[in-house]
């Protein structure tokens, strides 16, 4: 349920059954978005990511141009297609939560990541579609780059194909098509895993939508950012 005024209330985490549970953790469909070229190779370069805060055009180029990460090509982003108030940038802190506090707005698609002195890093995120979502409190108990992705039994049943993936065949391998993308950020409540996850995505224009499988995504370039920015063992708390 969508409330009034999601900065009035904290609910603590509750997964919808362990159903739910099961399907959370497989988190998206794997596959790029239509029209997207996937380049993958490993040459084991790396570029520079530049922290670009707000601006024009270039700024923005720099911001969702190609990386090349952990020896795999990150597509540009065709960031004119994607609504300006999902770019990555730097805002006043609406939370009022304790700096190095990851806040997700699900009503407003937004992941905030408190800083000092009163402002924010906002990101556009796509959340879990009607039944897949939850909210509270937990902790960014660990973080992978290149994750590899498992997807649960029920997903499986659903999609037979994916059985070349399954946790007995060791998951699907990390890369550009995986559904987890760049980064993943693995949330746990109480020390135990809430198989919620932050993670990157090839799929950009599922941004600021409802469409995954209850995790949040972000676009790559986005991600690697938060990544890099996000304090070890941070609070995390998820607003619906």
């Amino acid at each position: 349920m969508v409330l009034n005024n999601p900065y009035s209330r904290r609910g603590f985490l509750s997964l919808l059954g362990a159903g739910t549970a099961s399907t959370l953790a497989g988190c998206a469909s794997p596959g790029p978005a239509p029209g997207d070229t996937i380049i993958s190779y490993r040459d084991g370069g790396s570029v520079r990511r530049p922290s670009i805060l707000s601006g024009g055009s270039a700024e923005l180029d720099q911001m969702y141009g190609t990386v090349v990460d952990g020896g795999f090509v990150i597509p540009a982003v065709p960031y004119q297609q994607i609504n300006p108030r999902y770019y990555r940038q730097r805002v006043v802190d609406p939370t009022g939560e304790r700096p190095g506090t990851v806040v997700v707005d699900t009503p407003s698609r937004f992941l905030y990541l408190v800083e000092p002195g009163g402002s924010a890093m906002r990101y556009g995120v796509g959340i879990g579609r009607e039944g897949f979502a939850w909210s509270g409190d937990g902790v960014i108990q660990w973080r992978q780059k290149w994750p590899k992705w498992t997807p649960p039994n029920e997903m499986i049943a659903r999609q037979p194909e994916l059985a070349r993936f399954s946790a007995d065949n060791g998951g699907m391998p990390p890369g550009l098509t995986n559904p987890l993308g760049a980064r993943a950020l693995y949330i746990f409540q109480n020390g135990k895993d809430t198989l919620y996850r932050l993670h990157g995505s090839p799929e950009w224009n599922s941004i600021g939508r409802a469409v995954s499988s209850g995790c949040v995504r972000l676009m790559n370039q986005d991600i690697i950012d938060l990544y890099d920015r996000v304090p070890q063992k941070a609070r995390i708390v998820v607003w619906q």
